[in-house]
């Protein structure tokens, strides 16, 4: 019962003739098993890339949509109202600059020292001898008093080693080991020799803990000036923002590798002084972090709740797990939350860069500084990050799609095809085919065909001896040929591995 469905299943797809022989490259049951792995293959790359799309695509609705939108401008009156700028910062001079001195404190008593008072200028000038260096100049008296416009109040901009950097670590080192300042001053790199003659750098002959030494100073005087130096008096002149440090770190760069300096480059580092001067340092780049961070936080919390509520909501008690809660409230992996932290953070630049530009006008006649002054850097930076994700997000989602495209053409035509072999199964029959070869070479349509060409070998004169004359001569003669070709080929195998073998 089992021969004829086995028969039916096994179509010739491949039939070939070569010499005397007949070859079958394959039967339609193994083509049709192939095609099936194949489709199989498509299915799952398939579904992996829907998969991927559906990542990548947010599921906002209009009501998350407002809510981000809504964080985002109560985040940008926190901003306007309690930020604003330097000197006029109720949470700066509240909240930041407190945090700064505590923790300058908390360090300070960390390293020994113990004040009854618990004064803040005991604090830093106890640090500040702890943590000797000797590019701490400040232009009043002292050696570097001849450098252009260097005093108290923007030598911890100008000097470099003060930046709170990778090139501020680089030339406190450096400054430590060689007993040198540098400084920028109007787009000039300036160097100081025999900075400090009572300096010397801890850590022995020992290179290791020289650099060691060298960056612990680094490291304890820029805690010792982050609430002013020990003569400070009011707020002090803090260490500079690592944002605006940058407007040394590019003139040094150009210095060191022989590019031009443009006007625009010294404008930008004199705006930077200037604002540094207004109070724009760590501390007021820490308070503008705290509408933004707000921000962050509101939009993951909206999220998370609305999808709880949601969750709670729809699903029965007892199909309800801790792995499916997470997955659907979860605020940080998905692109739906992503998507309203962008709105959000657009909204709060649009409400920041707006009033910054306005009370630029109003107070000043267009003044870039008070623009600058005002506009939150952390925030456009955060938004900036924002952009960034949406862009690589729907970049690779387009991708994505096209390849999706791509695979249900092909699955498409892999169905016909395995629609086509299947209907083949049910209409031809491999054995029939070999029958008929078979019949095909008794026949007497072949003998006479086979006579007819010893006729022609006779005509033209071929030797008795070279014509082969029945039917079991041509298959002795096929058959002689096809053995000693394998030996050839067995002998050139053997020759050929034999001088591998002695190389």
């Amino acid at each position: 019962m089992d021969e004829p469905n086995n028969v039916n299943n096994s179509m010739v797809l491949d039939f070939e003739i070569e010499d005397n022989n007949f070859k079958f490259a394959s039967n339609i049951s193994a083509a049709l098993a192939k095609a099936n792995l194949e489709l199989q293959e498509i299915e799952d790359e398939l579904t992996e890339n829907i998969e991927t799309i559906k990542k990548l695509t947010p599921e906002c609705d209009k009501t998350d949509y407002i809510l981000a939108v809504t964080s985002g401008l109560l985040c940008g009156i926190l901003d306007i109202f309690l930020v604003g700028k330097p000197g006029e910062s109720p949470v700066g001079d509240d909240i930041t600059d407190k945090w700064f001195e505590n923790r300058t404190k908390d360090f300070a008593e960390l390293c020994g020292w113990n004040d009854k008072e618990g004064k803040l200028a005991s604090a830093v000038k106890y640090l500040e001898e702890k943590f000797k260096i000797p590019y701490d100049q400040r232009g009043a008296g002292d050696a570097a008093s001849g450098i252009f416009d260097l005093n108290p109040k923007n030598h911890h901009f100008k000097s470099l080693a003060h930046n709170p950097t990778l090139l501020g670590l680089f030339f406190s080192v450096l400054d430590q080991f060689n007993n040198t300042s540098h400084f920028v001053s109007e787009g000039e790199l300036i160097s100081l020799e025999d900075a400090d003659g009572s300096f010397e750098l801890c850590g022995g002959d020992n290179v290791s803990s020289k650099f060691f030494c060298a960056f612990v100073n680094w490291f304890g005087h820029l805690i010792s000036d982050m609430s002013g130096s020990s003569g400070s008096k009011g707020r002090g002149m803090g260490i500079p923002s690592p944002l605006w440090s940058w407007a040394n770190d590019i003139i040094v760069i150009k210095r060191k590798f022989n590019i031009p300096i443009h006007e625009f480059d010294k404008s930008l580092n004199e705006m930077a002084i200037r604002i540094y001067k207004e109070g724009y340092d760590t501390r007021f780049q820490a308070a503008q972090a705290i509408p933004v961070l707000i921000n962050e936080m509101l939009v993951r919390l909206i999220y998370s709740i609305r999808r709880l509520v949601k969750y709670f909501t729809k699903t029965e008690k007892e199909d309800r797990t801790f792995t499916i809660l997470w997955k659907t409230c979860e605020p940080f992996s998905n692109a739906t939350v992503k998507r309203m932290l962008t709105v959000a953070h657009g909204t709060f630049c649009m409400m920041d860069v707006g009033d910054a530009i306005i009370q630029g006008l109003r107070i000043s006649g267009g003044s870039v500084a008070e623009c600058v002054m005002r506009i939150n850097i952390i925030g456009v930076g955060r938004f900036t990050i924002s952009l960034y994700g949406e862009l690589k997000r729907g970049t690779k989602r387009c991708v994505t799609q096209e390849n999706v495209y791509y695979l249900k053409r092909k699955r498409i035509v892999l169905d016909d095809y395995i629609t086509g072999l299947t209907e083949l199964a049910e209409v031809y029959d491999d054995k029939e085919l070999i029958s008929f070869v078979e019949d095909l070479k008794k026949s007497d349509m072949y003998k006479e065909a086979f006579e007819k060409t010893v006729l022609l070998a006779n005509q033209r004169g071929v030797p008795k001896s070279k014509i082969l004359e029945s039917k079991d001569d041509i298959d002795i003669y096929f058959e002689e040929e096809m053995t000693n070709e394998t030996k050839e080929k067995n002998k050139t195998s053997i020759s050929a591995g034999g001088s591998a073998s002695s190389d």
